[in-house]
């Protein structure tokens, strides 16, 4: 296989090796963590079952995302990363134990969503380290294959690590130890990670120059009006302004349906008063969008090649459009365990289809804000959809109306993109002639 092949190339190289053990046992972390806040928000006996309860919940888990994201390059071009890695840790490590220690003796309060919120952000500077520290440990060719192989490789240890901590919370007696195991595991991985990242020389993984003070105010200063020429730059180039667009609508209206199906799980499909039989619906819920995922790495790039990245964005927007069609005539199990792989499939051969785009028509200097932009949309796209729907869904989560209109919605989505881009095309080949 390529991956495996990728590694042989990769693993000769030691600085690679310790970072990307970082990566791993820091993102196994991550996902114990997130499946522990998961538990904890929306399946446990105390958690609200409410859209609006779990609205906020998404508005905890998400903001960091939204918010500290375009900040994080700054700052970690000027702050030792490998102190970043470390430190970074142990304060995760603390703020898990003290979440544990108020989930066995208060429950879900202001100080669990202010932990969560303060956890949450400071791993958003741990992969943003993760990711600019690379290029300190490979150089050359292997670096784009190690760019495109190590957060495929987080990424499948947090899911796999999420999933774990997901099936305790079935498998694990309700009560306070089923709460906080997650969590326990998820400090225990942190600690390891901060361990293997002392491993590197203070300066091994770089910025050259370490800022503080005046400096580190004018960069941040800086960063608004950077990320601001970044927009001026994305519509100029047509294209990946309308990628980013329709992604962020594809987000929103993704959203919305996750929500729908935490709601289902928990209080249609299982007994509202039996938080463990919603949490196992819901499992399996996440594990047919996995495989839509799984299935969109292979598939998109058979088709999308063929068609285009442009047009393969279209198709998936159809694609999901016909899941929430299903959803709206029937909500058994079937259907929403179908209409969640079908969707997860669409989600993702949509994203590895912008990302295309953006890579390709972005000037390389303006690629970095094009892609904290990205963020940005991205996570601010589904805290949006939290907002529809606390105000939207009932509490069971099923609304045929809603979803016939997510529906139209994904297509009015597909009919737009597809005339900003022949429209974009025809400019185009108009500019070549001219040329």
């Amino acid at each position: 296989m390529q991956v495996i092949d990728d590694l042989r190339a990769l693993v000769p190289l030691p600085g690679f090796r310790r970072l990307l053990a970082v990566r791993l046992t820091s993102q196994t972390g991550d996902g114990l963590f997130q499946a522990g806040l998961a538990t904890l928000f929306f399946f446990s006996p105390e958690s609200a079952s409410t859209a609006t309860g779990v609205a906020t919940a998404f508005a905890v888990l998400l903001l960091p995302f939204t918010v500290v994201g375009p900040w994080a390059g700054v700052l970690l071009d000027r702050w030792r990363r490998r102190g970043v890695l470390v430190v970074g840790n142990l304060v995760r490590v603390a703020l898990t134990l003290v979440l544990a220690a108020l989930m066995v003796t208060v429950g879900v309060g202001p100080a669990v969503y202010v932990l969560a919120l303060v956890c949450l952000s400071v791993n958003r500077f741990l992969l943003a380290a993760l990711s600019t520290s690379l290029p300190r440990v490979v150089e050359g060719e292997r670096l784009l294959t190690a760019n495109a192989l190590t957060p495929t490789l987080g990424a499948a240890a947090a899911g796999a690590a999420a999933g774990a901590g997901v099936l305790l919370g079935v498998v694990v007696p309700a009560g306070g130890v089923r709460d906080v195991v997650p969590l326990l595991l998820a400090a225990a991985a942190m600690a390891v990670a901060a361990a293997l990242a002392s491993r590197f020389a203070p300066d091994g993984l770089g910025p050259d120059a370490v800022v503080a003070g005046a400096a580190l105010a004018r960069a941040l200063r800086s960063l608004v009006g950077g990320l601001a020429e970044g927009a001026r730059h994305l519509v100029a180039r047509r294209t990946p302004a309308a990628a980013l667009g329709v992604m962020a609508w594809h987000r929103f209206l993704y959203g919305t349906v996750f929500m729908a199906s935490i709601l289902i799980s928990r209080n249609l499909l299982a007994d509202p008063a039996d938080p463990a039989a919603g949490l196992a619906v819901f499992g399996g819920v996440l594990a047919a969008s996995g495989a839509g995922f799984a299935l969109a790495v292979v598939v998109t790039p058979l088709v999308a090649p063929r068609l285009g990245p442009q047009r393969w964005v279209v198709v998936c927007l159809l694609v999901a459009a016909a899941s929430q069609l299903l959803v709206t005539v029937t909500v058994a199990r079937w259907a929403l365990l179908l209409a969640a792989a079908v969707l997860g499939l669409a989600a993702q051969a949509a994203k590895i289809a912008v990302d295309t785009v953006v890579q390709r028509d972005t000037a390389d200097a303006y690629r970095g804000r094009a892609f904290a932009l990205y963020d940005v949309l991205y996570n601010a796209a589904f805290v949006g959809a939290a907002a529809l729907g606390a105000a939207a869904l009932p509490d069971d989560g099923w609304s045929p109306p809603l979803f016939a209109a997510l529906a139209v919605a994904y297509v009015a989505g597909a009919a737009g993109y597809a005339a900003v881009s022949r429209t974009d095309r025809r400019t185009g080949d108009l500019e070549r002639v001219a040329a």
